[in-house]
C-alpha cells in the first residue's frame, strides 16, 4: 500500500467515476484504474461495486475511507508545513539581544519581520553582551545581538552596524550649536556616567583624563535611555549610544558628534554549531536593511 493508491482511491470516493478520479489526479483513466485494482489486491477485499455507471462504494470501502481521509489530510499539513519553512513563513526564532537595542529598537523591528512572516514565533530575552556570548555558544538561543568594543572576541560574528557614541545635552544647553562636542567643552558640566563596573565607564574615564577635564559626576545610570530621560530633565550631559539617540522620544534633547570618536559595534551572532537556517539568515538581512533604514548616516563609522 502506498499514498498513490490511497490518493486515488479517494479521489474516487469523491469524484464517483475513475474517469473524474484520474482528471482531479492528473492521471490517464488506465493509471487510475490501476491503482485502484492494486490497492484492492493488498488490502484483500474489493473496495467498489459498478451500479448504473458509477462506482458504489462498499461498506468496508467508507470504513476504509474514514481513516485514509484523516491520514491524507495530516500529510497535506505536512507538505504545507514544509512549503511554509521553505518560503520563511513559518517557524522559531529565540533571540537574546544587549539592553541598547533590546528593549525598543529591536521590538521594532521584530515587528516588522512579523508583519511579512506571520506564522513565526519570536521569543526575546535581554541579557548583558558576556550573557550573549555564553548564550549562543551554549545553544540556549539561536541569535544573539551584542555591543562592545570591536576587539571583543565573539564566535561567527556578522557585524549590524559600527557606530559612534554621541553627546546628549539638554535642549538650549550653551553648546547646542556645536556640530562636535570636544571633552574640554564638558569642562566642569554635570554628567551622567554608567556605573564603575561597565567597559564603556573605564573607556570614558580615561578620554576626560587625557585631556585634563574634570567633570561633575552626580548621576550613575547603566542603560542609555534613562541617562536622555536624565538628560532632558536638565541633570547634566552623558554621552550614549547612537541606537538609545534614534530611540529616546523626548523633545527636549539634541545629540551632537563627540570627538575623539568612541566607537560602538552591534554584531549579530550566529549558531556556533552547523549553519544558519534559511530564517535566521533571513532575520539577519531582515535587521542589516532595517538598521540602514532607521539609523541616520552621521550616527555610523
Amino acid at each position: 500500500m502506498n499514498l498513490r493508491q490511497l490518493e486515488a482511491f479517494r479521489a474516487v470516493i469523491l469524484g464517483q467515476t475513475v474517469t473524474r478520479a484520474a482528471e482531479m489526479l492528473c492521471i490517464s483513466q488506465p493509471a487510475a484504474t490501476r491503482l485502484i485494482a492494486s490497492l484492492e489486491e493488498d488490502i484483500g477485499f474489493s473496495l467498489f461495486d459498478r451500479i448504473k455507471g458509477r462506482l458504489q462504494p462498499t461498506p468496508e470501502a467508507m470504513t476504509l475511507y474514514q481513516e485514509v481521509q484523516r491520514s491524507l489530510l495530516g500529510v497535506e499539513r505536512i507538505a504545507r508545513t514544509a512549503q511554509d519553512i521553505r518560503s520563511l513563513k513559518r517557524g522559531s526564532l529565540h533571540i537574546a539581544c544587549a539592553p541598547a537595542m533590546g528593549l525598543s529598537f529591536m521590538p521594532r523591528a521584530i515587528a516588522a519581520f512579523m508583519a511579512e512572516h506571520d506564522q513565526v514565533q519570536v521569543s526575546l530575552v535581554v541579557h548583558s553582551s558576556r550573557e550573549i556570548v555564553d548564550l549562543v555558544v551554549g545553544q540556549r538561543c539561536d541569535l544573539g545581538i551584542i555591543v562592545l568594543p570591536n576587539t571583543y572576541p565573539s564566535p561567527r560574528a556578522e557585524k549590524l552596524l559600527a557606530t559612534r557614541m554621541l553627546c546628549a545635552l539638554p535642549a538650549n544647553h550653551r553648546l547646542q550649536d556645536n556640530s562636535t562636542i570636544r571633552p574640554e567643552d564638558l569642562q566642569g558640566e554635570a554628567f551622567i556616567s554608567y556605573p564603575q563596573s561597565i567597559g564603556s565607564r573605564q573607556h570614558i574615564d580615561a578620554i576626560f583624563a587625557a585631556h585634563g577635564v574634570e567633570r561633575e559626576l552626580r548621576l550613575e545610570t547603566q542603560l542609555s535611555l534613562p541617562m536622555c530621560a536624565f538628560v532632558e530633565q536638565g541633570l547634566g550631559v552623558a554621552l550614549v549610544d547612537a541606537i538609545s539617540a534614534v530611540e529616546y522620544r523626548g523633545s527636549g534633547i539634541v545629540f551632537r558628534a563627540f570627538e575623539p570618536a568612541i566607537e560602538m559595534d552591534f554584531s549579530m551572532l550566529l549558531p556556533v554549531q552547523g549553519p544558519a537556517s534559511k530564517l535566521q539568515i533571513s532575520f539577519l538581512e531582515h535587521m542589516q536593511h532595517f538598521i540602514a533604514q532607521e539609523v541616520p548616516a552621521d550616527y555610523r563609522f
